[in-house]
């Protein structure tokens, strides 16, 4: 399978999986796509209803990798990726209703569903770089899971160090622990002046800097990478799959928490290769710029606010750039002059043609901080469910979205992360589990730093793996 970038679509179509997993960004700025996707019938579907999530896993990743890594790899490096992961079922289907569901993704080692993507995308690095024998330095910005997530999974790794940015005193107590209690010698957090935005455009600018991204080996885990979309596009077929094998069902919906587009971008590539998805709604906070692109065509940036739900406050979706590609008939001269746009006015429109293409398939929902913080009192209150804020997002949208298929509702990460707005709602704040009893004790370790280029560049060169 050929990757393309959504920038230049011509000149670096004969990148491979482990090229494009590597890189993460292109080096035009664009991000990597594939030039088709495969396409699974119905009766290919249901003949891996049973598979356990690694089997399943393999089947569905060893098809974008193409010559580059092998079945048996993948299935191994699955294996070892989820082992870790408590209980039985790594991704438990509760129900909520007859109609809704909830899908737990947060039974990993950092509480969050990226620990899905980010187990794998470690262990897929590790297998590129002993071959190629190279060290590298990841480079990642996170609004709260993300970088936990990739702390845990590399820590300790003779090949990679780990400089995290966090945007300062703008992720939960608990989130930025998560990340600065870490001992390991190759683990760096910057603390960094500005919102999430801010911080995943350092990354950027660094990743593009061609002479200074050669001579470091930066590499990304954030979700502009495609092998970590990639990972998550295994739980959207493992809990339909759960669904419709036991019911009479010819389509699905899902509900999506989001703010960068990853995870609902992962439930887009699902449906393209043939999962019976109908709609995906896009559930937002009051940062609100996906939910009500998708319902006036219009993205337009405004200022970021703060929520209960911080891991969602963003403006700018990276992964959005992946379905622009798409809207705009994979023309990437269309998709630098939208994204140009975007960034020297703050908005861009599509036309009422391709809006009413999307909502075929996409709904856009907002949810304020007041009624999120009532979801998950009524969920509490009705089923005695304890959620944090970004689920309660999700279930929201899936509550008011008027739609007669069963719907997932993604719950993305354990509401321990988030106990200050579940005490709020509900007046409990709910236990920790025992790998973090002591974590509100523990020396933290970071750096706190202006939004300022030059200076994480000097921190990168004088903290090098190199």
């Amino acid at each position: 399978m050929n990757y393309i970038s959504t920038r230049n679509k011509y000149n670096i179509s004969d990148n491979n999986f482990s090229k494009i997993t590597m890189e993460g960004l292109a080096p035009d700025g664009g991000l990597y796509v594939p030039d088709n996707f495969p396409f699974l019938t119905s009766k290919e579907i249901y003949k891996m209803a049973n598979l356990s999530y690694s089997e399943l896993f393999t089947e569905i990743i060893y098809k974008f990798c193409g010559s580059c890594v092998s079945k048996s790899e993948i299935y191994e490096i699955a294996r070892d990726s989820y082992k870790d992961f408590e209980g039985k079922d790594l991704a438990p289907l509760n129900d909520y209703n007859d109609n809704i569901k909830i899908l737990e993704l947060y039974h990993g080692p950092t509480l969050a569903f990226k620990d899905f993507a980010l187990q794998f995308l470690s262990r897929i690095f590790n297998l590129f770089l002993e071959r190629d024998n190279k060290n590298i330095n990841i480079i990642g910005a996170t609004s709260g899971d993300t970088g936990s997530a990739a702390i845990e999974a590399f820590k300790n790794n003779p090949r990679a160090n780990i400089i995290i940015l966090h945007p300062k005193d703008k992720v939960s107590e608990f989130q930025r622990r998560q990340m600065t209690t870490i001992k390991a010698n190759n683990v760096f957090n910057i603390a960094l002046d500005g919102n999430f935005d801010d911080c995943q455009a350092v990354v950027k600018k660094l990743l593009v800097d061609i002479e200074f991204n050669e001579k470091y080996n930066l590499a990304s885990i954030n979700s502009i990478n495609w092998g970590r979309v990639l990972a998550q596009v295994v739980y959207y077929f493992y809990s339909a799959l759960k669904v419709l094998k036991h019911n009479n069902l010819e389509s699905i919906n899902f509900s999506v928490p989001t703010g960068n587009f990853g995870d609902a971008y992962a439930g887009y590539i699902a449906k393209k290769m043939g999962l019976p998805i109908n709609k995906i709604i896009i559930a937002t906070n009051s940062n609100d710029i996906l939910s009500k692109f998708f319902q006036t065509g219009i993205y337009k940036v405004s200022k970021v606010v703060p929520t209960l739900s911080p891991s969602m406050d963003i403006q700018v979706a990276s992964n959005f750039e992946r379905l622009l590609f798409e809207c705009l008939d994979f023309n990437p001269s269309l998709v630098t002059k939208y994204m140009t746009k975007l960034s020297t006015h703050g908005s861009f429109e599509i036309s009422k043609e391709i809006l009413c293409e999307l909502n075929k398939t996409f709904i856009g929902v907002g949810v304020n901080d007041h009624i999120t913080i009532e979801r998950i009192k009524s969920c509490y209150s009705e089923k005695n469910i304890i959620i944090d804020p970004h689920t309660s997002v999700g279930l929201e949208a899936a509550c008011n979205s008027n739609l007669k298929e069963l719907c997932i509702v993604l719950s993305t990460a354990h509401p321990i992360k988030f106990s200050t707005a579940v005490n709020k709602a509900i007046n409990i704040t709910p236990n920790l589990p025992n790998k973090y009893k002591n974590i509100f004790s523990l020396k933290e370790k970071y750096q706190s730093m202006p939004n300022d280029l030059n200076e994480i560049k000097n921190f990168i060169s004088i903290n090098s793996s190199l």
